[in-house]
């Protein structure tokens, strides 16, 4: 139970610091909801790191304390000394200066806490106060970020048919990217393309395809519309018949 303590405890840490390192070395003045993005660094990190401890760092830690019990057991300096040298371990096989620096770091994290938990109850206050003061620091971390984050720019009718008519080589991107009608000639039919948008809610639009086409006697009408937020775009209907001239139908 102490291991798996120390195991979370050092993993959220170490965590947050790396993701906050990250995050601090972006260019803050142009990303927006940075504390959003901070808790995802967060969350690669504590999943590879957390797996790396796990797994690794426990084996090793339940050997070298195997060995403090026998040897050593008064010195608690060189339980940690040990760790942090098991800590070089991926730096040294992949020859990077960076990760072995990291891993020592990590390894006296690991360490440090290890040591000190042993000399305390599990069931204590101050047991309970490790695992919530490292918790309070994500939550305040990811408040700074995304107090310091420019405000968002409104998402207006143009950004939503922009949005809307983005797929390369989809239909809706031959059609006019902004609101307005195009007429030519395709295939030998006569074609009439509208765009279209209307606002439904606050920065939600029905983004809507209108596409008239005729060749002698021969006419037809077909249309599309989507739900579009910021982000995001759903189809909500199709009426008429496809055009002929699209490839494929």
């Amino acid at each position: 139970m102490r291991k798996l303590i120390t195991t979370i405890v050092a993993t959220i840490i170490f965590s947050i610091m790396l993701a906050f390192g990250n995050q601090s070395g972006n260019d803050l003045d142009s990303v927006y909801n940075q504390g959003n993005d901070f808790i995802g660094w967060f969350i690669i990190y504590f999943l590879y790191i957390g797996v790396i401890i796990l797994i690794y760092g426990n084996l090793v830690s339940v050997c070298i304390e195997f060995v403090q019990r026998k040897w050593f057991q008064q010195h608690d300096w060189l339980y940690i000394v040990l760790h942090s040298i098991f800590g070089l371990v991926n730096g040294v096989f992949f020859q990077e200066k960076t990760l072995a620096f990291f891993g020592v770091l990590a390894a006296l994290l690991y360490a440090c806490i290890d040591r000190w938990l042993f000399k305390r109850e599990l069931n204590s206050t101050s047991v309970k106060i490790l695992f919530v003061l490292p918790i309070i620091s994500l939550f305040l971390c990811w408040g700074y970020f995304q107090l310091i984050s420019p405000p968002m720019p409104p998402f207006t009718k143009e950004d939503a048919i922009e949005f809307a008519t983005d797929g390369e080589g989809t239909i809706e991107d031959s059609f006019p990217k902004k609101i307005g009608k195009w007429q030519g000639a395709i295939d030998g039919f006569q074609v009439e393309r509208e765009t279209d948008v209307i606002e439904i809610d606050d920065e939600i639009y029905i983004v809507k395809f209108k596409e008239n086409w005729r060749q002698g006697t021969v006419t037809g009408f077909w249309s599309s519309s989507f739900k579009v937020e910021r982000g995001t775009l759903s189809a909500t209907g199709e009426k008429g018949i496809m055009p002929p001239y699209y490839e494929g139908n």
